[in-house]
């Protein structure tokens, strides 16, 4: 391991999606964004929808849409437990902005038969996909 760098794991209930070394870390943590350097003091902390960031070893930013989770941080190791992760380069962007684009709507109607939470949790979910894709929101 790097002098600067330590182990990152984001494990989801169907896959290790990614385990390597990387130089920083930004969590989308309830209470905020949660940033993490080697030799960080060991914490828990849940996570919300949002973006995961890392600068891997080759100092590149990556980023990873999650649907919150949890993470450790212990002994220059982050494990995060993520209810779902997705890669920002996999994403299929037409595709989550389709899903906003219902959730928008959704939100938008007054109809009592529309599950409003559902519609506001699709929405943050579609935005952080779009978002870890690198691309502009305009829903």
């Amino acid at each position: 391991m790097a002098e600067n760098t330590f182990m990152l794991e984001i494990v989801t209930p169907e896959q290790i999606l990614f385990k390597d070394e990387v130089q920083f870390l930004v969590a989308p943590a309830v209470e905020g964004e949660l940033g993490v350097l080697r030799n960080h003091a060991p914490l828990v902390a849940a996570l919300k929808i949002g973006v995961l960031r890392y600068k891997d070893a080759q100092n590149k930013e990556q980023k990873i849409a999650m649907s919150g989770g949890f993470m450790e941080v212990v002994d220059n190791t982050a494990r995060v437990l993520a209810e779902t992760a997705e890669h920002g380069y996999e994403i299929d962007v037409l595709r989550a902005k389709a899903a906003a684009e219902r959730a928008r709507r959704r939100l938008t109607q007054r109809d009592e038969n529309i599950n409003y939470s559902r519609a506001q949790l699709a929405m943050q979910r579609a935005i952080a996909r779009l978002r870890a894709a690198g691309t502009d929101i305009d829903v």
